[in-house]
């Protein structure tokens, strides 16, 4: 199929007659149909059934359908970067994120970067470090934040701040002159808040614990590191979690200590090995580092 019956294709899907697919495309509906009859006719079958004016797809075309989907996406997304070129508008920087780093990190990161790009646009999104991988491999994305390096081939992973694991408890746990000193798997008490199976920081908590000989039994457990803090500052119960979800905590709410023994743990920017920044997107980058780092200096 050339791009145009895929154009066309996807238009008469979506609105089901020649006329609509004619008004979304902005041409005339004797072109939608000898576009669509050449598509057919290249393909060797029809696509649609004819009732009363109405195009019916067949399974086929259901088929097609989904297999066009991204292509098309694509198209589109290529028409508003040649309309955007033709209006001589900035650079688009696509940035995903894991959801702790985006709501802990990144509101101040992209607000001291917006001072010096305030007309360049910026899509964030927010996907699980797997995820990222992929949407950075297909070139659905420019730059990413994680907290794990994902040891992949395609991937360039570039530590960028460090803290470690954190332990934190609803405010008034514990005497404030203990809140600098590390704090070990026996004094985890109370209602405990733990992370799912799958979560690698989780499991490296839980493997600590047991390296003391100390089996937790967690009475809730969460899939996001910002809703085990929440947890706790509501009051229910004790979380060990990353260091800048603990440092963007509420000090009225919780309190923080290090946990012992120490896990580091690292930020690393994230990008696709044959895909260099940007200067908007390196700069950002720049900012995410800053603002991490001076994430955990307030949380200190």
């Amino acid at each position: 199929m050339r791009l145009r019956h895929i154009e066309v294709f996807h238009a008469i899907m979506q609105v089901g007659t020649i006329s609509g697919a004619a008004q979304v495309l902005h041409i005339s509906q004797p072109a939608v149909t000898k576009v669509l009859q050449h598509c057919e006719l290249q393909l060797g079958m029809p696509l649609f059934e004819r009732v009363r004016g109405k195009l019916y797809p067949k399974p086929e075309a259901h088929r097609l359908f989904v297999e066009t989907e991204k292509l098309n996406r694509d198209l589109l997304g290529i028409r508003r970067l040649a309309a955007s070129l033709k209006g001589h508008a900035v650079e688009t920087i696509r940035l995903v994120s894991t959801p702790t780093l985006a709501i802990s990190v990144l509101p101040f990161a992209m607000t001291q970067w917006r001072r010096d790009f305030p007309h360049t646009r910026c899509q964030l999104a927010t996907h699980h470090t797997g995820e990222i991988v992929n949407t950075l491999r297909l070139g659905e994305a420019d730059l990413a934040v994680s907290l794990q390096d994902p040891r992949h081939p395609g991937i360039v992973a570039e530590p960028i701040a460090q803290g470690v694991m954190t332990v934190i408890a609803p405010a008034g746990t514990w005497h404030a002159a203990d809140c600098g000193t590390p704090l070990t798997a026996h004094g985890l008490n109370g209602e405990l808040i733990g992370h799912a199976d799958n979560d690698p920081l989780g499991e490296l908590v839980v493997a600590a614990c047991e390296a003391q000989d100390i089996h937790p039994v967690f009475s809730t457990v969460v899939q996001t590191y910002q809703i085990a803090r929440s947890l706790v500052e509501a009051g229910a119960g004790m979380a060990v979690v990353d260091p800048f979800t603990a440092a963007s905590g509420s000090p009225e709410r919780l309190q923080r200590r290090p946990w012992a023994p120490t896990i580091p743990i690292q930020l690393y920017l994230l990008t696709a090995s044959h895909s260099p920044l940007s200067h908007g997107a390196r700069r950002l980058a720049d900012s995410i580092g800053v603002a991490a780092r001076q994430c955990l200096e307030r949380g200190v």
